[in-house]
């Protein structure tokens, strides 16, 4: 585990504010190497990514530096053939369809663990279940897994498994960014909601989601609040934000270093930080070197109150 403390304790034994770094946060390797990909294409052609690559407002000022377009692109037939990329979140065959019918040249950088995703879901319907996936509605890997199966279900919360038809065979995969419990609920729900049926489930929850909700319960053990860093518009990165609040643990969702606040602080002795998947190693690096920083502010500011 990564954490480092200065103390700075008075004559009175005041304790230090400790800062600990969660074992594993941050982006992960699909999203890093699909921006590695978007920066040498960049770097050579225009490049125009299909959606937002990363949902963090630091990684899209970088992409804009190196004039990346990103968006939803016009695919009618005879348009102007352009360089685009799939995003790490992928997309169904049938838009890469579309889009490449319509004379894209199309690169993909869709994370491999998403793909397998793509290729369990497959397979589950062609042994004959009825799919039914785990996830956020209309978030864009949920579309992409769907957009293949328009006669499935997407299984957000115990109410949805209302709308899912009678089957005697249902296939169940999730969005690879859910939390693992959450996902383990739900299916156990489907299968008392129909115990008539046979459920078939495949575990397609990414090891790095699973490494930082993990390291993220570890962290809760040993402070009073904890920084998530991330973009505002990140799911994992608001679900990391609910998982602490759930347990009673303070929890400030920040963007950038600029916006962690004194007061959060005071009274404070042991401070967590994280990331969501998609939030940069340098961004954390910041926000870590900005609240030893604050801790030496207070610190001085009490010395000198006493003198």
């Amino acid at each position: 585990m990564n954490f480092f403390a200065l103390k700075l304790c008075d004559t009175k034994k005041e304790k230090p504010m400790n800062i600990h770094l969660a074992e594993h946060y941050g982006v992960c390797f699909g999203v890093r190497d699909a921006l590695a990909l978007a920066e040498r294409i960049a770097s050579d052609e225009p490049l125009t990514i299909l959606g937002q690559l990363v949902h963090n407002p630091i990684a899209r000022e970088r992409l804009d530096d190196l004039g990346v377009k990103q968006g939803e692109l016009d695919a009618a037939p005879g348009s102007v053939t352009r360089r685009v990329m799939i995003t790490a979140h992928g997309a169904s065959d049938a838009d890469r369809a579309r889009w490449e019918r319509a004379g894209h040249a199309v690169e993909d950088a869709t994370c491999p663990l998403v793909r397998s995703a793509h290729g369990q879901l497959r397979r589950l319907v062609e042994e004959g279940c009825f799919p039914v996936i785990i996830g956020k509605h209309g978030h864009v890997e949920v579309r992409g897994l769907a957009g293949d199966f328009p006669e499935g279900v997407v299984v957000e919360t115990e109410a949805d498994l209302a709308g899912v038809p009678e089957r005697a065979l249902y296939g169940v995969i999730s969005q690879t960014t859910q939390p693992i419990d959450r996902v383990l609920r739900l299916v156990v729900a489907l299968r008392a909601a129909r115990p008539d049926s046979r459920v078939r489930f495949r575990d397609t929850v990414c090891r790095p989601t699973k490494d930082r909700q993990r390291a993220l319960r570890d962290l809760l053990r040993k402070v009073e609040v904890v920084i998530v860093v991330g973009g505002r518009n990140s799911n994992n990165t608001r679900e990391l934000v609910e998982t602490v609040r759930a347990v009673g643990v303070r929890a400030h969702h920040i963007e950038r270093p600029g916006e962690l606040r004194r007061e959060w602080f005071e009274g404070v002795e042991e401070v967590g930080i994280t990331g969501g998947t998609s939030t940069l190693p340098g961004t954390v690096a910041a926000v870590q070197r900005r609240l030893v920083e604050m801790r030496e502010e207070m610190a001085a500011e009490r010395e000198e109150a006493r003198s």
